[in-house]
């Protein structure tokens, strides 16, 4: 590390990554460009182009990619249905490996010959930006102050942060107890009281979503269109990528659909406990999955759910530009060309029931086949004894020798 002249840093404008601006400057005695990427967090972005200016920054990126994010990551992401050990829908995951590729550009750009970032060493998200880097370029240094410096406490920073007079918010009312990371997709928790994963959270930790109790009694129906696997209008009304994951936001916050309080594995060996809100992407999933129960072939889907938890676990430990995640991409985006059609959905209380599905020239669904009544010769009863002979041989002979 003693050559590298110039760093990117993935900035925030918060504390800890103002705190590591100061750091890097003073410890490798070279220039930092900082990066800040508008992933649909919320708040204003512009005050961390503000204090980038004011704490020396060379160079300074703001970046609006929510529509790159939600068109190139979390829709080829809900293609797969990804859900990482049965409940997490991956919104922190799916946002890494687009941070990565662009600090690895801004590098290049900028002639930059090493990239930061403000994940600790006990997390995931370390893992996920140096992995997507590393696969973008295989030669960039990376920078992790978590992993080098002695700074390991809240007084530690605050008290670097007092003698290079950054600015620091010490009146703890009102601040979150909790770790939170928010973009487009979802809002995590961690820490604080979750740390004891019996205690329940409290009822103020939710920024997004209703209480079930708080939320309305009478149910609302929505219409997703679907175009080969992605939702492109909500009631009608088209919509870009990013528009329709705000759309449904909205919508499922408004009926407390989405919480998940979740003790996961983390890919660097420990378990913790995080609660996320996922509105949208909750409504995506169910929506997506009907679609595809109508138009999918059947050895199809199947294969396609066997996938998945590799396909998540890709995402979640931080393999998005791996090949093998690349492979398996191509194979669900070609599962899709025939996902196209509409699905009605009920939302109420928590809950999204599907409660309707078409598929103009796509649906594999054959009433004359599947009828009660009179299927008109679309299928012959009898052959179903033979077919269930045949798959009942090897059970058949085993019962004989049994006897």
């Amino acid at each position: 590390m003693s050559s590298v002249n110039k760093i990117v840093l993935a900035y925030s404008g918060g504390l800890d990554t103002s705190i590591i601006l100061k750091w890097l400057q003073d410890t490798y005695r070279c220039d930092v460009v900082t990066f800040t990427a508008d992933i649909g967090q919320g708040g204003e972005i512009e005050p961390a182009r503000v204090k980038a200016e004011q704490f020396g920054a060379v160079e300074i990126f703001v970046e609006d990619l929510k529509d790159e994010f939600a068109r190139d990551f979390v829709y080829p992401m809900f293609r797969a249905n990804a859900l990482y050990e049965g409940e997490y829908l991956l919104g922190t995951s799916i946002a890494r490996p687009l941070i990565a590729k662009r600090l690895i550009e801004i590098a290049v750009h900028t002639h930059a010959d090493a990239i930061a970032h403000g994940a600790t060493g006990k997390g995931n998200d370390q893992v996920r930006f140096e992995l997507g880097a590393y696969a973008l370029n295989p030669d960039i240094n990376i920078i992790a102050p978590w992993r080098e410096w002695d700074l390991n406490s809240r007084e530690k920073l605050v008290a670097y942060a007092d003698a290079h007079r950054i600015p620091v918010d010490k009146n703890p009312a009102g601040r979150s107890q909790y770790s939170t990371d928010a973009n487009l997709l979802h809002i995590s928790y961690e820490g604080g009281q979750l740390e004891d994963p019996w205690i329940e959270p409290s009822d103020d930790m939710w920024r997004w979503t209703v209480a079930l109790d708080k939320a309305p009694d009478e149910s609302e129906h929505i219409e997703l269109d679907f175009q080969q696997g992605d939702v492109i209008a909500i009631n009608g009304e088209a919509l870009s990528p990013a528009a329709v994951v705000l759309r449904l936001n909205e919508l499922g916050s408004r009926h407390g659909i989405g919480r998940a309080d979740i003790v996961e594995n983390r890919y660097v060996g420990m378990k913790s406990r995080g609660c996320y809100e996922t509105p949208g992407g909750t409504i995506l999933l169910k929506a997506h999955r009907a679609m595809e129960s109508l138009t999918l072939d059947r050895e199809v889907a199947h294969l396609k759910d066997e996938l998945m938890p590799r396909y998540a676990s890709l995402i979640y430990n931080g393999y998005w530009w791996s090949p093998e995640r690349q492979m398996l991409q191509q194979m669900i985006d070609a599962s899709q060309a025939t996902v196209t059609g509409r699905v009605r959905l009920k939302l109420c209380k928590g809950n999204v029931v599907v409660v309707g599905r078409q598929s103009e020239n796509d649906s594999l669904f054959d009433e004359r086949a599947a009828t009660f009544e009179d299927d008109a010769g679309a299928y012959d009863q009898t052959d179903a004894a033979g077919f269930i002979k045949l798959n009942a041989l090897r059970m058949r002979i085993a019962s004989r020798l049994r006897r």
